[in-house]
């Protein structure tokens, strides 16, 4: 089993916060110091890993599913970067634009460049790492989901994989949507989900996200994304829950990280 390392303090200047970043490193990162790795960013580092400073049970176990798919020889080793929320602060940590019915000002923007112009060169230069977007992937779940998404379609030069487990897309009344408006120049590879019934309340807003989540994907197909660069999956009866996404996440990471 590989090792989490668990770092605070990372200072981000855009948001003028530190942050918390746990970092899961494969066996073979020790025992084949000649080799390099693609990296996926992982959001609510809290919830990630199957580890003793994880804040909720159930985790996502993300560092057992990664190794179980590498062992059984479906993807090839990767090494896992969560970064902790700001606690009471996650809405604004992953909202790229203000949400005027819930009274979020949204910070996403300041949050996908400490990923771009801090966190990611810091961890290439830290680690042995393949550092082009083919390489890079965002993974995230609800308002997770959403920044991951944001990242594709604002910084896809970055992150070319994008895994939205339940993404919040009818956040900011729709806004990635409405700005997501024609195919983006860089490649994408596009993992979406959610529970074909998933639905709440969150103040004053209702999220549907079977409804929603199938209504962007078509808008994305519409856009000429492909169905080997895209993919949905609607899981009937799946709640708005961790262990729902802990469910999902090795069958999404083993799309979302093949070979293409």
């Amino acid at each position: 089993m590989g090792q989490v390392l668990v770092v605070h303090g990372i200072e981000s200047p855009p948001e003028r916060i530190a942050r918390t970043i746990r970092v899961y490193l494969p066996d073979l990162y020790e025992r084949e110091p000649d080799a390099r790795f693609g990296v996926v960013y992982l959001h609510d580092g809290q919830n990630v890993f199957e580890h003793p400073e994880s804040a909720v049970d159930p985790t996502w176990a993300a560092d057992e599913a990664i190794e179980r798919l590498n062992s059984e020889g479906r993807i090839g080793p990767w090494l896992l970067v969560a970064v902790d929320h700001t606690g009471p602060g996650r809405y604004e940590d992953y909202t790229p634009w203000p949400d005027r019915q819930n009274r979020v000002k949204g910070r996403g923007a300041a949050y996908a460049k400490f990923l771009v112009e801090h966190l990611k060169p810091e961890v290439d230069a830290r680690f042995r790492t393949w550092p082009e977007a083919a390489s890079t992937a965002a993974v995230g779940s609800s308002l997770g989901g959403l920044i991951s998404l944001y990242l594709g379609w604002r910084h896809g030069d970055v992150f070319g994989r994008i895994g939205a487990l339940s993404p919040t897309v009818m956040w900011s009344q729709g806004e990635l949507g409405r700005r997501w408006a024609r195919r983006t120049e860089w490649p994408l590879r596009i993992y979406l989900d959610a529970g074909s019934a998933e639905r709440f309340r969150a103040g004053r807003v209702e999220l549907n996200y079977g409804r929603e989540v199938k209504a962007f994907h078509q808008r994305l197909l519409a856009l000429g994304y492909r169905d080997d660069e895209l993919r949905l999956v609607l899981e009937k009866g799946a709640l708005h829950h961790e262990s729902a996404w802990a469910r999902r996440l090795p069958a999404a990471l083993e799309w979302l990280l093949e070979e293409p």
